[in-house]
């Protein structure tokens, strides 16, 4: 696969998984690179040197570096996936607003819950609980009389609000009340191509 993009990753991270999945999903040509979070490899000054940030995933694409799982998406999806990603004006504005959703209350509730659960973050439950209900709403609303959230097929805007929301019992955010997120989990997961995220038995899974 020399001419395969390389997706630097942590299994358990949804934000990794998004970028992998996409490329599962999409057919992109793809190797991947385990960064040992827990010995540190994200800090090393050769890390560092593509993502000064210090997270993953990272993508690298001959010269080029994208870091950031939902730009890491938007570029895959511009050069290698276009029908992932609508070009008329209304649509791509769509896929934005969900792209903010997944950077705003889906980080900051129910990932911000299943890094408490599971990686023991000194985070606040009862907001990142809160948040979460937040943001599962606006997915429950998005998606009533749909299939998916933009047009009549999966774009990024699926791709970067699965891998959180799917994993959110995993710190103690229920499903239980949106049979709209359920139904479309279930979907996006018998996609050809897909891939899950490793589960940890944490939360309300324990």
């Amino acid at each position: 696969m020399s001419n395969a993009v390389r997706i630097h990753h942590f299994p358990k991270s949804g934000h990794a998984h998004r970028a992998l999945v996409f490329a599962q999903l999409a057919g992109i040509a793809h190797d991947t690179n385990f960064v040992d979070l827990a010995a540190g490899e994200h800090k090393t000054p050769e890390f560092l040197d593509m993502n000064p940030n210090g997270q993953v995933p990272v993508l690298q694409d001959g010269d080029v570096v994208v870091s950031d799982s939902n730009a890491i998406l938007v570029y895959l999806a511009r050069k290698y996936a276009s029908d992932w990603m609508p070009s008329d004006p209304v649509g791509e504005a769509t896929v934005q607003k969900w792209l903010t959703l997944a950077a705003g209350e889906i980080a900051f509730g129910s990932c911000a819950a299943r890094l408490i659960t599971v990686f023991g973050a000194p985070l606040d439950a009862d907001f990142a609980a809160a948040t979460a209900a937040k943001a599962m709403k606006k997915l429950e609303n998005g998606l009533e009389g749909r299939d998916w959230l933009v047009g009549d097929r999966p774009t990024i805007a699926d791709v970067a609000a699965y891998s959180y929301t799917a994993h959110a019992p995993e710190g103690n955010v229920s499903l239980d009340p949106y049979p709209n997120v359920r139904a479309w989990i279930a979907r996006f997961e018998v996609l050809d191509g897909f891939e899950p995220m490793p589960s940890t038995a944490a939360g309300l899974v324990a």
